[in-house]
């Protein structure tokens, strides 16, 4: 990150006002002014240096966009991973792994798998089996990941690999998977954080100053080595697990403190992580009612973790001051993680909340919990919604019932689920479309300020005086955007958002994007 730490930029406009310029002033991380475009700027108190003027010419500064769901490692690594997302079968799953494998150079490393991620199987008319990859890969290991990461699907050499030698169909749910996860991750501490660099500076790009970090590790390890380095690229709310909740009880780390004792370091801790139950697509997403068209126990998906043992996990997190994240997908799971909220005093989030009880909106708003939800995941999900939840899809990802009973939103991505991406969130969350498809639910389509003011962490659509220096420079106003309330309007709203460009990006007052 480079830059002076004193700022005059001029002849900004600020979200939804373009007929009044302005020039924003700021000095030491902070936003020391707002003033009409022209104006004599303050003089600092003491003085921090002569300002650096940058003439915005027109352009609208927001607040720096938040991605409240990330696993950050992960989706540095699926950034250079086979992409079979659009694998409509296992055939021709297994046949992009076959394209791929016949260039040498995308051969692993002797000892290591080929990783490939992003196929969805709950509607493929067959399922995944290891013999399907063993014709296109022979000895070599192939391990696939789903698009949720709740499974994944392995050839036989794959299997091996991860130290499973008997299995009646190579595809690893949930249980099976979670444990073995950990042998993909073959790249060196080194090699890791500098893919983790190179995707922090894609995600400024795109105006991101900040993502809450749940990837399944040791984060405190992973984030001091990198906060001690020098970390400069974003801000970083690193996520606890609870294998690794002594290590900070012990260092007495509350939500929000820096992890290296610093205050201007960038890295903060963040909340108690619980993955509550499974996914959707893995038919593993707790419900009150059986998915359609399956019969016997878990026909209604799993709960990983038991109400008697979330709610005193929750209350030692609380009562070492952190927040909980409680993932929770199916209807059954939320309403089960908002009676732990209850019983345990805790406060913080519930990720995800996919389906919801009818009365489950007003339990949010009650306890003051807020909805970390994916919008994009809307997108991905509709279709296997529409099968699986047949009847009950109004009652999924309620974004205007939830906004309208006052329950606070923040939406993410869950890189590598979905690409670290806000302006995707905010344009699912807004049109409910995607790929010129009408848009799914419409009822549920929240207005572009509320889903922009859920994805600044707090800091809503306007830069203000004495506000953190953390902004996003726009092309195009996001405010400004037309939309006739059409299906047709929303595909059009969707593509302008989605594709929203941004000239720069500061946190702290320094440049970490910048193409002006």
């Amino acid at each position: 990150m480079c830059g002076v730490t004193v700022l005059h930029l001029a002849n900004a406009r600020l979200a939804g006002r373009p007929d009044r310029p302005v020039d924003v002033l700021l000095d030491a991380g902070r936003v020391a002014a707002v003033l009409p475009a022209g104006a004599d700027l303050p003089a600092a108190e003491p003085p921090s240096g002569t300002p650096e003027r940058i003439d915005l010419e027109g352009r609208t500064l927001v607040p720096g966009l938040w991605d409240a769901h990330t696993h950050l490692t992960q989706w540095a690594m699926v950034r250079r991973r086979l992409d079979v997302s659009d694998a409509t079968g296992p055939a021709h799953a297994a046949a992009l792994v076959g394209a791929a494998l016949t260039d040498p150079a995308r051969h692993p490393a002797p000892g290591r798998p080929f990783v490939g991620f992003g196929f969805r199987w709950a509607t493929w008319d067959d399922e995944p089996t290891s013999d399907v990859l063993d014709a296109v890969a022979g000895e070599i290991p192939v391990i696939l990941l789903s698009g949720d990461l709740h499974s994944a699907w392995a050839s036989t050499a794959g299997l091996r690999y991860l130290g499973i030698h008997h299995h009646p169909t190579g595809l690893l749910r949930e249980e099976e998977w979670m444990p073995a996860s950990p042998a993909i991750v073959t790249a060196t501490d080194a090699e890791t954080d500098e893919l983790v660099a190179d995707a922090a500076r894609a995600a400024a790009a795109r105006g991101v100053v900040g993502v809450v970090d749940f990837e399944v590790a040791d984060n405190l390890t992973s984030w001091r080595r990198r906060a001690g380095h020098g970390w400069d690229r974003l801000r970083v709310r690193a996520a606890v697990w609870e294998q690794h909740l002594d290590a900070v009880v012990d260092a007495a780390l509350r939500h929000g403190d820096p992890l290296t004792g610093h205050d201007r370091d960038l890295v903060t801790q963040g909340p108690l992580k619980v993955i509550s139950d499974g996914s959707l697509n893995t038919l593993t997403a707790f419900c009150f009612e059986d998915y359609v068209g399956f019969h016997g126990p878990d026909a209604h998906g799993i709960l990983n973790v038991a109400t008697d043992h979330l709610v005193p996990l929750m209350a030692r997190a609380h009562d070492a001051g952190l927040r909980c994240a409680i993932h929770a997908i199916g209807d059954h799971a939320n309403a089960l993680a908002l009676d732990a909220f209850a019983a345990s005093g805790a406060r913080g989030s519930v990720e995800h909340a996919q389906l919801l009880h009818p009365d489950d909106v007003a339990r949010f708003a009650a306890l003051g919990i807020t909805a970390s939800v994916q919008p994009e995941h809307a997108m991905d999900d509709r279709d296997a919604s529409d099968e699986l939840w047949a009847g009950r899809t109004d009652r999924a990802f309620r974004l205007a019932d939830l906004h309208a009973a006052g329950v606070p939103l923040a939406l993410g991505s869950d890189a590598p689920v979905a690409p670290l991406d806000p302006w995707y969130a905010v344009a699912s969350a807004v049109t409910r479309c995607r790929d010129g498809r009408d848009p799914w639910h419409p009822e549920q389509r929240i207005d572009v300020a509320t889903a922009l003011a859920a994805s600044t962490d707090g800091h809503g659509t306007q830069v203000r005086p004495g506000g953190s220096a953390d902004l996003a420079v726009l092309d195009v106003d996001p405010l400004s955007l037309p939309d006739d309330g059409t299906p047709a309007g929303a595909v059009g709203l969707a593509e302008a958002l989605r594709e929203l460009p941004v000239a720069g990006t500061l946190v702290a007052g320094r440049w970490t994007h910048r193409e002006l």
